[in-house]
Protein backbone atom coordinates (compact mmCIF):
# COMPACT_ATOMS: atom_id res chain seq x y z
CA UNK A 1 0.00 0.00 0.00
CA UNK A 2 1.36 3.42 -0.92
CA UNK A 3 1.70 6.21 1.62
CA UNK A 4 -1.02 8.79 2.11
CA UNK A 5 -0.95 11.73 -0.26
CA UNK A 6 -0.11 14.00 2.67
CA UNK A 7 3.24 12.21 2.99
CA UNK A 8 3.95 11.62 -0.69
CA UNK A 9 6.60 14.35 -0.96
CA UNK A 10 8.44 12.96 2.06
CA UNK A 11 8.30 9.46 0.56
CA UNK A 12 10.15 10.78 -2.48
CA UNK A 13 13.06 11.54 -0.15
CA UNK A 14 12.96 8.70 2.39
CA UNK A 15 11.11 6.00 0.43
CA UNK A 16 7.66 4.60 1.13
CA UNK A 17 8.73 1.91 3.60
CA UNK A 18 10.69 4.32 5.78
CA UNK A 19 7.86 6.84 5.71
CA UNK A 20 5.28 4.21 6.69
CA UNK A 21 7.59 3.03 9.49
CA UNK A 22 7.16 6.39 11.25
CA UNK A 23 3.46 5.73 11.83
CA UNK A 24 4.44 2.97 14.28
CA UNK A 25 6.79 5.17 16.30
CA UNK A 26 6.00 6.66 19.68
CA UNK A 27 7.77 9.75 20.98
CA UNK A 28 7.58 11.78 24.18
CA UNK A 29 8.13 15.54 24.04
CA UNK A 30 8.71 17.66 27.13
CA UNK A 31 7.92 21.33 26.55
CA UNK A 32 5.79 22.77 23.75
CA UNK A 33 7.00 26.38 23.84
CA UNK A 34 9.23 28.21 21.37
CA UNK A 35 11.41 25.15 20.70
CA UNK A 36 9.03 22.30 21.49
CA UNK A 37 6.09 23.66 19.52
CA UNK A 38 7.98 23.64 16.24
CA UNK A 39 9.43 20.24 17.13
CA UNK A 40 5.88 18.90 17.57
CA UNK A 41 4.80 20.49 14.30
CA UNK A 42 7.58 18.84 12.32
CA UNK A 43 7.23 15.33 13.74
CA UNK A 44 3.46 15.48 13.27
CA UNK A 45 3.89 16.48 9.62
CA UNK A 46 6.38 13.63 9.18
CA UNK A 47 3.71 11.11 10.15
CA UNK A 48 4.81 10.01 13.62
CA UNK A 49 1.95 7.84 14.84
CA UNK A 50 1.97 8.46 18.59
CA UNK A 51 3.05 11.71 20.23
CA UNK A 52 2.84 12.44 23.95
CA UNK A 53 3.39 16.05 25.02
CA UNK A 54 4.05 17.46 28.49
CA UNK A 55 3.79 21.12 29.53
CA UNK A 56 1.92 22.96 32.29
CA UNK A 57 1.93 26.47 30.79
CA UNK A 58 -0.95 28.37 29.24
CA UNK A 59 -0.63 30.55 26.14
CA UNK A 60 0.07 34.18 27.01
CA UNK A 61 0.59 37.34 24.97
CA UNK A 62 4.39 37.36 25.46
CA UNK A 63 4.53 33.99 23.64
CA UNK A 64 3.11 35.51 20.47
CA UNK A 65 6.42 36.44 18.86
CA UNK A 66 7.83 32.91 18.76
CA UNK A 67 5.49 30.07 19.76
CA UNK A 68 3.46 28.17 17.21
CA UNK A 69 0.57 27.64 19.65
CA UNK A 70 0.31 31.37 20.38
CA UNK A 71 -2.57 33.09 18.56
CA UNK A 72 -5.07 35.64 19.79
CA UNK A 73 -7.66 32.87 19.60
CA UNK A 74 -5.60 30.61 21.90
CA UNK A 75 -4.67 33.11 24.63
CA UNK A 76 -5.33 31.66 28.08
CA UNK A 77 -5.64 28.09 26.83
CA UNK A 78 -3.43 25.16 27.88
CA UNK A 79 -0.50 24.83 25.51
CA UNK A 80 -0.71 21.04 25.41
CA UNK A 81 -4.38 21.14 24.42
CA UNK A 82 -3.78 23.73 21.71
CA UNK A 83 -0.86 21.67 20.40
CA UNK A 84 -2.86 18.45 20.55
CA UNK A 85 -5.63 19.90 18.41
CA UNK A 86 -3.08 21.26 15.94
CA UNK A 87 -1.38 17.85 15.63
CA UNK A 88 -4.75 16.15 15.04
CA UNK A 89 -5.64 18.75 12.42
CA UNK A 90 -2.40 17.84 10.63
CA UNK A 91 -2.75 14.08 11.10
CA UNK A 92 -6.12 12.82 12.41
CA UNK A 93 -4.69 9.29 12.68
CA UNK A 94 -2.05 10.35 15.21
CA UNK A 95 -2.58 9.25 18.81
CA UNK A 96 -1.82 12.26 21.00
CA UNK A 97 -1.44 12.26 24.77
CA UNK A 98 -1.53 15.72 26.38
CA UNK A 99 -0.24 16.02 29.95
CA UNK A 100 -0.64 19.38 31.68
CA UNK A 101 2.22 19.26 34.17
CA UNK A 102 5.83 20.19 34.74
CA UNK A 103 8.15 17.19 34.68
CA UNK A 104 10.21 17.02 37.87
CA UNK A 105 11.82 14.26 39.98
CA UNK A 106 8.67 14.17 42.16
CA UNK A 107 6.44 13.01 39.28
CA UNK A 108 9.05 11.34 37.07
CA UNK A 109 7.68 7.85 37.79
CA UNK A 110 4.45 8.77 35.99
CA UNK A 111 6.25 8.34 32.66
CA UNK A 112 7.67 4.98 31.57
CA UNK A 113 10.44 5.96 29.16
CA UNK A 114 10.90 2.36 28.02
CA UNK A 115 7.59 2.58 26.11
CA UNK A 116 8.94 5.21 23.73
CA UNK A 117 11.13 5.11 20.65
CA UNK A 118 12.50 8.60 21.30
CA UNK A 119 12.48 11.28 24.01
CA UNK A 120 12.78 15.01 23.27
CA UNK A 121 13.60 17.56 25.95
CA UNK A 122 12.54 21.11 25.06
CA UNK A 123 12.18 22.34 28.64
CA UNK A 124 14.02 25.30 30.15
CA UNK A 125 14.48 23.92 33.66
CA UNK A 126 17.84 22.39 34.66
CA UNK A 127 16.27 20.02 37.19
CA UNK A 128 13.81 18.70 34.60
CA UNK A 129 16.46 18.45 31.90
CA UNK A 130 18.80 16.51 34.18
CA UNK A 131 16.06 14.11 35.26
CA UNK A 132 14.96 13.50 31.66
CA UNK A 133 18.54 12.78 30.59
CA UNK A 134 19.13 10.42 33.51
CA UNK A 135 15.89 8.51 33.01
CA UNK A 136 16.42 8.13 29.27
CA UNK A 137 20.02 7.03 29.81
CA UNK A 138 18.91 4.40 32.35
CA UNK A 139 16.15 3.15 30.03
CA UNK A 140 18.52 3.13 27.03
CA UNK A 141 16.06 5.16 24.99
CA UNK A 142 17.39 7.74 22.51
CA UNK A 143 17.04 11.30 23.78
CA UNK A 144 17.87 14.73 22.39
CA UNK A 145 17.94 17.86 24.52
CA UNK A 146 17.68 21.57 23.71
CA UNK A 147 20.26 23.81 25.30
CA UNK A 148 19.93 27.59 25.52
CA UNK A 149 18.06 29.40 22.70
CA UNK A 150 17.08 32.45 24.74
CA UNK A 151 18.96 35.75 24.32
CA UNK A 152 20.48 34.47 21.05
CA UNK A 153 20.18 36.00 17.59
CA UNK A 154 21.89 33.63 15.14
CA UNK A 155 19.77 30.67 13.96
CA UNK A 156 22.68 29.47 11.82
CA UNK A 157 24.85 28.91 14.89
CA UNK A 158 23.19 25.74 16.19
CA UNK A 159 25.12 22.48 16.28
CA UNK A 160 24.26 18.89 17.18
CA UNK A 161 26.84 17.45 19.56
CA UNK A 162 27.40 15.39 22.66
CA UNK A 163 27.03 17.44 25.83
CA UNK A 164 30.66 16.75 26.76
CA UNK A 165 31.85 18.34 23.51
CA UNK A 166 29.95 21.60 23.95
CA UNK A 167 31.60 24.99 24.42
CA UNK A 168 30.60 28.52 25.48
CA UNK A 169 26.88 27.76 26.14
CA UNK A 170 26.20 28.50 29.87
CA UNK A 171 23.37 25.96 30.13
CA UNK A 172 25.54 23.23 28.59
CA UNK A 173 28.19 23.92 31.21
CA UNK A 174 25.70 23.42 34.03
CA UNK A 175 24.32 20.28 32.41
CA UNK A 176 27.78 18.77 31.94
CA UNK A 177 28.47 19.17 35.62
CA UNK A 178 25.13 17.70 36.71
CA UNK A 179 25.26 14.74 34.35
CA UNK A 180 28.84 13.89 35.20
CA UNK A 181 27.91 13.88 38.89
CA UNK A 182 25.07 11.45 38.19
CA UNK A 183 27.08 9.12 35.97
CA UNK A 184 25.46 9.94 32.62
CA UNK A 185 28.23 9.46 30.08
CA UNK A 186 26.59 11.07 27.03
CA UNK A 187 23.68 13.23 25.94
CA UNK A 188 22.86 14.40 22.44
CA UNK A 189 22.10 18.12 22.41
CA UNK A 190 21.41 21.02 20.10
CA UNK A 191 23.34 24.07 21.23
CA UNK A 192 25.06 27.24 20.07
CA UNK A 193 28.44 28.79 20.79
CA UNK A 194 26.92 32.25 20.36
CA UNK A 195 27.43 34.44 23.42
CA UNK A 196 23.95 35.37 24.72
CA UNK A 197 22.79 38.98 24.63
CA UNK A 198 22.55 40.46 28.12
CA UNK A 199 19.06 41.60 29.10
CA UNK A 200 18.38 43.90 32.03
CA UNK A 201 14.64 43.77 32.64
CA UNK A 202 13.80 41.72 35.73
CA UNK A 203 10.86 39.77 37.09
CA UNK A 204 9.20 40.65 40.40
CA UNK A 205 11.45 38.01 41.96
CA UNK A 206 14.55 39.82 40.68
CA UNK A 207 15.50 37.37 37.92
CA UNK A 208 16.50 38.60 34.47
CA UNK A 209 13.77 38.16 31.87
CA UNK A 210 15.08 36.11 28.95
CA UNK A 211 14.64 37.60 25.49
CA UNK A 212 13.68 35.44 22.51
CA UNK A 213 13.13 35.90 18.78
CA UNK A 214 10.76 34.37 16.24
CA UNK A 215 13.53 32.85 14.13
CA UNK A 216 15.84 31.26 16.73
CA UNK A 217 13.98 28.76 18.99
CA UNK A 218 11.92 27.64 16.01
CA UNK A 219 15.08 26.61 14.16
CA UNK A 220 16.34 24.70 17.19
CA UNK A 221 13.05 22.78 17.36
CA UNK A 222 13.19 21.91 13.67
CA UNK A 223 16.79 20.70 14.00
CA UNK A 224 15.75 18.43 16.86
CA UNK A 225 12.84 17.08 14.83
CA UNK A 226 15.15 16.37 11.91
CA UNK A 227 17.53 14.40 14.10
CA UNK A 228 14.67 12.37 15.57
CA UNK A 229 13.05 11.58 12.23
CA UNK A 230 16.32 10.62 10.54
CA UNK A 231 17.24 8.37 13.47
CA UNK A 232 13.86 6.63 13.47
CA UNK A 233 13.98 5.70 9.78
CA UNK A 234 17.46 4.22 9.97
Amino acid sequence: MSVKEELSRQALMFGEESTKKLSDKRILIFGVGGVGGFLCEAVARAGIGHIDIVDKDIVCASDMNRQITALHSSLGKDKVEVMKQRILDINPDCVVGAYKKFYLPENADEFDFSKYDYIADATDNVTAKTEIACRAYAARVPVISAMGAGNKTDPCGFEVADIYSTEVCPLSKIMRRELKRRGVLSLRVVYSKEIPVKTHEKTAAGKNIVGSLSFVPSVMGLIMAGEIIKDLIK
